[in-house]
C-alpha cells in the first residue's frame, strides 16, 4: 500500500472493501506501523520549556563555549572562548588557539576569570571534548564545582552563551571592515560595549550589576550634569547593592515567566518513567551513518529509558555500535506501543491477534529479559542463556561424580 497516511489507505480500501467503523481501525493499524515509524521519524514537539534556576548573585553560575572558525590573526589565535555569568549577564571574551588542549583551557579561565571573580558554584557547558575530558572533571570535582552539560545536539539548553555568541559574532562584523585579522584588537572593546548597554532581562547593564555602577565612557568625560550621584557612605553602598541584586532576580523571573509563556506555544508535556520503551529520532547531525542516504530509516527502536536526568532529557540503553551519547532530548523521543508490534495480521481470518511480546506472567526475569526484542536486549539474552548453560553443565558435572561414587561403593559392597 506504500504506507501513506490515514486518508490515502482508506481512500485506497474503500474502493475494494468496506466494514464497520473503517477509519478508526486505519487510524490505529497506521498508528502501530513499525515500518513508519522509522521511515518517517520527526523531531517530535515534546518537552515544556524547562528554565534553570536563577542565580542569587553574579559570578556563582556561569556558561561558556567556544565561538570557532575565525580568521587567524598575527599571533595565530582563531577562536574565542566565551564565559558568560547568568545572573548579570556579564561576559568575557577571551582569544585563544582551537588546539589548546584543556590543561590551557583551564589556564585562562583561572587567570581571566577566577582571578577577577573568584570560583564558580556551577558551570554550563556544551559535550565539547575538552569540558567532557578527565582532567576538566577531576579538577572541578576536587574544588567543588558543579559541571552541567547540554543534551547532544540540543543547544537550546545553554541558550544564554549561544546568543551572546551570536551578538558577539554581529558586533565583529559590525566595526571590523576590511581587515578581518584585526579582530583580535577589537575584542576588549567589543566586550567593553556588550557589558555597558542595558540588558533586556535584567533592565540594566552588566557593569551595574556586578559593580553598582556604570564605568565612565567618553560621554561621561563631557561638560553634562550628572543625574545620578552614588552615595560614598559604606553601608548606603551595600544596601543600594542589595536592592539592586534583589531587583535584577525580580526582572529575571519576569523575563523568564514571558520566554517560557512564548516557548510552550505549540508544545507538550511528555514524560518518560525508567523502564519505559521509546523510539528514537535519527538527527543528521548526530546519527551522520544512519543518516547518509534519505532512503535509510530515520528512527530505531524501541530503547528502554535507564535513567531521568529531567522532563526533558533521558538516558537510554542504546547499543554500543551506535557510537554516541545515551543521553536524548525528549523531542527526539516518542512513546512505544506494545501494540505496534504488527507481525501478525489482524485482519486475516483465523490469525493470531496476540502480541509477540512475551507476557509478564509468564517469562521468568531471570531466564529471559521482558519485553520487545532488541539489540541490546538480545545481547543481555545470550549472556543470560550462556549463564544458564554453564550452570546445567557444573550440575552435571556433579551427577556424573555422584554417579561414580555411587558405582564404587555398590561394587565393593558386591
Amino acid at each position: 500500500m506504500g504506507h501513506f497516511g490515514v486518508t490515502k489507505t482508506l481512500h485506497t480500501l474503500k474502493e475494494h472493501l468496506f466494514w464497520p467503523k473503517m477509519r478508526r481501525d486505519i487510524e490505529r493499524f497506521c498508528e502501530r506501523c513499525v515500518t513508519c515509524k522509522k521511515a518517517k521519524s520527526k523531531v517530535s514537539p515534546h518537552g515544556l520549556y524547562l528554565p534553570s534556576p536563577i542565580p542569587d548573585s553574579p559570578w556563582i553560575d556561569i556558561s561558556m563555549d567556544f565561538v570557532l572558525g575565525l580568521p587567524r590573526t598575527r599571533t595565530g589565535r582563531d577562536s574565542i572562548f566565551v564565559v558568560v555569568d547568568r545572573f548579570s549577564k556579564m561576559a568575557h571574551f577571551i582569544a585563544c588557539h582551537k588546539t589548546d588542549d584543556v590543561v590551557n583551557v583551564a589556564n585562562l579561565f583561572f587567570r581571566e576569570i577566577v582571578r577577577l571573580h573568584g570560583i564558580p558554584r556551577s558551570i554550563v557547558s556544551d559535550r565539547d571534548v575538552k569540558f567532557l575530558s578527565h582532567f576538566w572533571r577531576t579538577l572541578w570535582s576536587k574544588i567543588g564545582t558543579k559541571l552541567m552539560f547540554s543534551t547532544t545536539c540540543h543547544p537550546q539548553t545553554d541558550g544564554q552563551t549561544e546568543v551572546v555568541n551570536r551578538v558577539l559574532s554581529t558586533l565583529l562584523r559590525s566595526i571590523i571592515k576590511k581587515n578581518i585579522k584585526t579582530w583580535e584588537d577589537c575584542l576588549p572593546h567589543v566586550e567593553f560595549a556588550y557589558n555597558h548597554v542595558v540588558h533586556s532581562a535584567t533592565k540594566m547593564s552588566p557593569f551595574e550589576v556586578v559593580y553598582g555602577f556604570n564605568p565612565i565612557t567618553p560621554l561621561d568625560l563631557l561638560p553634562l550634569p550628572q543625574e545620578q550621584v552614588i552615595s560614598k557612605d559604606g553601608k548606603a553602598r551595600a544596601d543600594y547593592v542589595k536592592r539592586l541584586h534583589q531587583q535584577v532576580k525580580e526582572n529575571l523571573e519576569r523575563r523568564t515567566q514571558q520566554y517560557e509563556k512564548q516557548a510552550n506555544k505549540g508544545r507538550k508535556r511528555v514524560t518518560f518513567d525508567v523502564g519505559d520503551w521509546v523510539w528514537v529520532h535519527f538527527r543528521k547531525e548526530r546519527f551522520p551513518a544512519q543518516r547518509r542516504s534519505k532512503l535509510l530509516p530515520r528512527g530505531d527502536g524501541p530503547f528502554q529509558v535507564l535513567e531521568k536526568v529531567n522532563d526533558n532529557a533521558y538516558k537510554l540503553d542504546l547499543p554500543g555500535d551506535y557510537n554516541v551519547s545515551a543521553t536524548f532530548n525528549v523531542s527526539d523521543l516518542s512513546p512505544y506501543d506494545d501494540s505496534t508490534d504488527l507481525r501478525t495480521n489482524p485482519f486475516q481470518e483465523g490469525g493470531n491477534d496476540v502480541s509477540t511480546t512475551m507476557p509478564a506472567k509468564v517469562a521468568d526475569p531471570e531466564v529471559l529479559p521482558l519485553g520487545p526484542i532488541t539489540r541490546s536486549r538480545a545481547q543481555k539474552f545470550r549472556e543470560v542463556l550462556s549463564l544458564t548453560c554453564t550452570k546445567l553443565l557444573d550440575s552435571f558435572d556433579d551427577v556424573s561424580a555422584l554417579d561414580n561414587k555411587l558405582f564404587n561403593v555398590l561394587h565393593i559392597d558386591v
